[in-house]
């Protein structure tokens, strides 16, 4: 899920629409499950089965600047292009305050 960096993911949110527990991964399982090592998460070429969820926290903005596969590249995107080319599965509401 991408969200805003500084709010607190509660998952009560996601598990509504969801219906599965929200969870951290531990840093050695990320790059194996999602296909991105931690600091270049992002939410383009995604392992198969792996499902992009945008978090409504990130609606107030108009560009957001998502990381591109490593920690040192970032992309800036308006909301509509990271819908286009994130490939979505849909919004959530998983952040308290948003």
């Amino acid at each position: 899920m991408l969200c805003f960096r500084i709010v607190c993911c509660c998952g009560r949110g996601y598990r509504r629409r969801i219906a599965k527990t929200l969870s951290f991964m531990l840093e050695n399982e990320v790059e194996t499950l999602v296909g991105h090592a931690v600091g270049g998460v992002c939410p383009f070429v995604v392992n198969e089965g792996v499902k992009v969820y945008l978090g409504v926290s990130l609606k107030r903005f108009e560009t957001v600047f998502p990381a591109c596969g490593s920690s040192n590249s970032a992309i800036e995107l308006t909301i509509p292009e990271l819908e286009k080319y994130s490939g979505y599965a849909e919004w959530v509401d998983a952040c308290k305050g948003y």
